[in-house]
């Protein structure tokens, strides 16, 4: 389960930002929260911001991350690392990238981190906690790795890892066993885009093949109230495009049942249902294996509605019995006024005077008087009024027709 995540020198991440699923002492909607030895997790992250206020460059440093990880085993030591900085400071624009994740796996608590740019990784660390205290288990410093004895399986490893790779990587092509379970952890992350949502098509096209697994889909689509009753995935021989039906009751004239009818998904259900009907593999893969799923722009083309379906399912100890974690993106205002969130689970992302991004949660934020938000505040007509920041500056469209006709005219 994810603590926390930190990133800085990153797109638009000037200073180091932290994002963190760790719960406050406030009493707010306790059912958000996962008890886990010591450890209060919320189960769910939403992130408001502007246009380009930096919500999917915070979303995109996550998926960097992984992927580096994920792919680092793979590269050759000519191949550069697509690391961009933060561009717009002389300060940052050479230096290192900084990533750090703060994990619990199996009960052990892990804090795992890198800096890298382009051409190399300058440092690498990794500590874990089985109680009260923190171990160190290696520590990087461009090419020089200490390793302690709580992590025997690095030893001798130092000289076989790359400037542009990582450590953690080298000890998991060794069979390292904890490396092993840090890679899986991290390669069962779900991250994608609610806009480019048909990349996600094939996860629920392959629990679709499974008669056992479709109930789970359903399960999912049904109480959505999308007009079908059942789903069904048509096998073609190579050379043509699986077909995807969905079941619509037929009536009448009297409004009796006769018959039903199929309707091809992607031609002639709506934009939104096809959405949901991609995203939904990997919705059921989170919450039927407890994965952290990361979402971007999760509100577009969806009704307000079924959002906060989706996130009533991961905020429900009774429907996310494995304790999955949902962090996404929106510009859906109506999520903060119905009382799903508290005030933890809300950040905010806005740019500074230097376009650098910033993040920052409502219980974090301070009103003019320096009290915290009250929890019986309007939190969506506090925020559209500009009372926490994270909203685009409207300017004056009065002149937008004059240019170019007289003051005469």
């Amino acid at each position: 389960m994810l603590i926390e995540f930190t990133v800085g020198n990153y797109l638009s991440f000037k200073d180091i930002k932290t994002l963190s699923l760790e719960a406050t002492a406030i009493k707010d909607n306790p059912e958000n929260v996962i008890k886990k030895g010591k450890y209060n997790l919320l189960r769910s992250a939403v992130i408001y911001g502007a246009n380009s206020s930096g919500k999917s460059n915070l979303i995109k440093a996550f998926e960097k991350m992984r992927e580096i990880i994920i792919n680092s085993g793979k590269h050759s030591s000519t191949d550069e690392l697509v690391i961009i900085p933060f561009l717009l400071s002389d300060e940052t624009e050479n230096q290192p990238s900084y990533f750090e994740i703060l994990f619990l796996m199996d009960g052990i608590r892990y804090r795992y981190g890198f800096e890298a740019d382009k051409i190399m990784v300058h440092a690498e660390w990794l500590y874990e906690n089985k109680g009260n205290k923190e171990n160190n288990l290696f520590i990087r410093e461009r090419d020089k790795i200490d390793v302690t004895k709580d992590f025997e399986e690095g030893k001798g490893l130092e000289e076989k890892t790359r400037d542009n790779g990582l450590f953690l990587s080298v000890a998991d092509q060794f069979n390292g066993k904890k490396a092993k379970q840090i890679m899986k952890w991290f390669n069962d992350q779900n991250v994608f885009s609610g806009i480019q949502h048909e990349k996600l098509r094939h996860l629920t096209s392959i629990i679709l093949e499974d008669d056992n697994l479709t109930s789970y889909i359903m399960d999912l689509l049904n109480p959505l109230s999308l007009g079908f009753f059942d789903i069904k995935l048509i096998k073609f021989d190579k050379g043509e495009k699986d077909q995807v039906l969905t079941s619509h009751n037929k009536y009448d004239r009297s409004g009796n049942v006769i018959g039903k009818h199929e309707f091809k998904l992607i031609e002639q259900e709506s934009s939104g249902t096809n959405k949901l009907y991609d995203m939904a593999g990997y919705l059921v893969a989170g919450l039927k294996t407890g994965r952290l799923t990361i979402i971007d722009e999760l509100d577009a083309k969806l009704h307000p509605l079924l959002t906060l379906a989706i996130i009533n399912l991961f905020n429900s100890p009774v429907h996310n019995k494995f304790n999955a974690q949902l962090i996404f993106a929106t510009h859906d205002t109506n999520l903060l006024n119905n009382g799903c969130f508290r005030r933890d689970q809300i950040y905010f992302i806005e740019k500074n005077n230097l376009e650098a991004s910033d993040l920052y949660s409502l219980v974090e934020y301070r009103e003019a008087d320096g009290k915290k938000v009250r929890n019986d505040r309007s939190f969506e007509k506090d925020y559209i009024a500009g009372r926490y920041g994270a909203i685009p500056f409207i300017g004056d469209f009065s002149n937008l027709f004059n240019h170019g006709k007289s003051s005469k005219d």
